[in-house]
């Protein structure tokens, strides 16, 4: 019944972020930085919500979990919003991309998701002081899941970089 929460969790946060990036149809408009923001408000509350359903803690356990959480989600929130911004940058520009600018963006990206590790990884000993090992690793699966169906709606709907034509490229 548990993973059947998750995966009911996880398609309200397809039908949330549906609507996000329809970037690969040219005649559909990009939402703009305000869309972005209220989509990462909505998934940031929701996130909290689909942790809470599927991680089922005591009530001992949930007065130490969540504390630590909110700081995490803190630390992890600029994070994403480095890269809503990265990803509203490629938009913008990815028909007219030079190459400085697509490795800009890489380095970025990387730097980000560098970032985010370093976050994770860091809380792994405090959740571990106030959880069981085996919560402690349930926790970082549901954030996964999450995670993973939002990269996937993302890698769905954000347009591949096209190769320049044999003209341009030798500019």
């Amino acid at each position: 019944m548990s993973m059947m929460r998750l995966v009911l969790a996880a398609t309200l946060l397809i039908g949330l972020s549906a609507g996000f990036v329809h970037a690969s149809d040219p005649a559909k408009p990009v939402p703009g930085q305000a869309d972005l923001s209220v989509l990462l408000e909505t998934i940031r509350t929701n996130r909290k919500a689909l942790v809470k359903v599927n991680l089922e803690l005591t009530a001992e356990q949930s007065e130490a979990f969540w504390p630590i959480y909110e700081r995490y989600q803190a630390e992890l929130n600029p994070i994403a919003d480095r890269m809503a911004t990265l990803i509203d940058d490629y938009i913008a520009n990815y028909r007219t991309l030079t190459n400085e600018h697509a490795l800009q963006l890489i380095e970025d990206y990387n730097a980000a998701e560098s970032d985010r590790l370093k976050v994770r990884r860091a809380y792994i000993d405090e959740f571990a002081k106030v959880l069981p090992g085996r919560t402690v690793a349930r926790f970082y699966q549901i954030e996964n899941k999450m995670d993973a169906v939002l990269r996937y709606e993302l890698a769905a709907t954000i347009p591949v970089v096209e190769e320049a034509p044999a003209a341009a490229a030798a500019k």
